[in-house]
């Protein structure tokens, strides 16, 4: 289930970001084309991402993650089609906004916590993420290549049908398992508050925001510094890009088994410091091209392995019966990072120049580390996967069940595989309770 919901992620991120490299090129021919327009024409697709997360987390806490995965498939595919029909700059803005109100990535990451174990939560999430940096690189390589057969139309055309294949992996293998918690029916402002005023997710929104607006940043400087500076051909960038990336994969491996054994908090905090020492090493690498190819490996590293431990630790962190709504705040939190950035990085570059650009995100990378210093420690909360034999029909009646013993906080119902995934408080569970409660269903059926 988890490669199914990495694929949908990397099909539709990978007709995202083939544009990226290709459209200040091809969308100045567009009727109405302006720097800022065109600007706005790739930034409208995070800043709709940033205002719809949230309901999209929401909605799917209510009525299920499978549909709305659907939807924003659906609209993505959509917006393609505008765009790739579009004869001015406006169509085109229109339709990256409706790509972007396809805001499913807060879903994926709810329904990944919600059926894979917490043991096993990190690796899980550690594949969706690196589903993504593997879609950015292809992206990187294979975007202008396309754009030239294709031109940019035919590269809107291609991430519909992207979209359309996500579409065809979660009808097939994507779960809709029945998930309850005690508290499924927190009204909405309360539930907000309790999130907004969580410590911990506050930091981790923060975290999130600085990550992608650094990141962000970054691609308005770094892609022209290797071209003028540099003089390293546009043709080469995406071999340099691909290196440094199969490397910090590489990396990070062992960061994250370590993260499993040794606790998430330390390893999180290596990965910030080495993303501001890999911002410092690029403002003071001038014309040299391997302390650059350096720099962006530590970056890489660093961005690859927060971008794993981030959706776990808000998995994690959210409170029961708020995961969907924490994980859309934190989504949210993410696309206004790379909005802000943008801008930011854009402005600076033009005022200041692009060492100013990497040393403010240094600057944004040391508070952040401040904020995951003071990280107050996660809630001790176990899992229990119990055998249970469950009629389809029968998953909601039994999720009830489970959810009134004593001990269990939540619980997620997967007929198909024939158990439950709990999680309970060890110090109060009734294990004899389940036991009992699993033996009886079993019995039944």
């Amino acid at each position: 289930m988890t490669g199914a919901l990495a694929s949908i992620f990397a099909l539709r991120m990978f007709g995202l970001f083939m544009i990226l490299p290709v459209f200040a090129v091809f969308g100045a021919a567009l009727p109405g084309a302006t720097p800022f327009l065109i600007g706005l024409a790739v930034g409208a697709y995070g800043l709709m991402q940033a205002l719809l997360q949230l309901p999209f987390g929401m909605l799917s806490d209510r009525f299920g993650r499978k549909p709305l995965i659907l939807a924003g498939l659906v609209l993505f595919a959509c917006g393609g089609v505008v765009a790739a029909t579009a004869e001015t700059i406006q169509g085109v803005i229109l339709g990256r906004a409706l790509q972007g109100a396809g805001a499913v990535a807060a879903v994926i990451m709810a329904l990944v916590a919600d059926v894979v174990s917490e043991q096993h939560r990190t690796r899980a999430m550690a594949a969706v993420g690196m589903s993504v940096g593997g879609a950015f690189v292809l992206a990187l390589i294979l975007g202008p290549l396309l754009a030239t057969w294709l031109g940019l139309s035919g590269l809107f055309w291609l991430s519909s049908l992207l979209a359309v294949g996500g579409l065809l992996v979660a009808l097939a293998w994507v779960p809709n398992p029945a998930v309850r918690v005690r508290e499924a029916q927190l009204p909405l402002g309360p539930r907000l508050l309790r999130i907004l005023k969580d410590p911990l997710l506050l930091r981790l929104n923060s975290g999130i925001f600085v990550l992608h607006a650094v990141l962000t940043a970054c691609f308005v400087v770094v892609p022209g510094l290797l071209s003028e500076r540099l003089g390293l051909p546009l043709a080469r960038h995406s071999l340099l890009y691909l290196v440094v990336f199969l490397a910090s994969f590489v990396a990070m491996v062992p960061l994250i088994i370590a993260s499993e054994r040794r606790g998430l908090r330390p390893v999180m905090a290596l990965a910030v410091l080495l993303l501001g020492v890999a911002l410092v090493l690029l403002a003071l690498a001038g014309d040299r091209l391997w302390w650059f190819g350096l720099a962006l490996f530590v970056f890489f590293t660093g961005f690859n392995l927060l971008e794993a431990l981030l959706p776990s630790l808000v998995g994690r962190a959210a409170p029961v019966g708020t995961r969907g709504t924490a994980l859309g705040i934190y989504s949210s939190s993410q696309f206004l990072g790379v909005f802000v950035g943008g801008g930011l990085g854009g402005w600076l570059l033009q005022q200041y120049g692009p060492e100013t650009v990497f040393l403010a995100a240094a600057a944004l990378t040391a508070g952040w580390l401040l904020l995951v210093f003071g990280m107050p420690p996660l809630a001790k909360l176990d899992n229990r996967v119990l055998p249970l034999v469950v009629a389809a029909g029968e998953a909601d009646r039994w999720v009830n069940e489970l959810l009134a013993v004593d001990g269990v906080l939540e619980a997620v119902v997967l007929p198909e595989a024939g158990i439950a995934l709990l999680k309970v408080d060890p110090a109060s569970v009734d294990e004899a309770a389940l036991t009992r409660l699993s033996g009886d269903v079993v019995a039944q059926v």
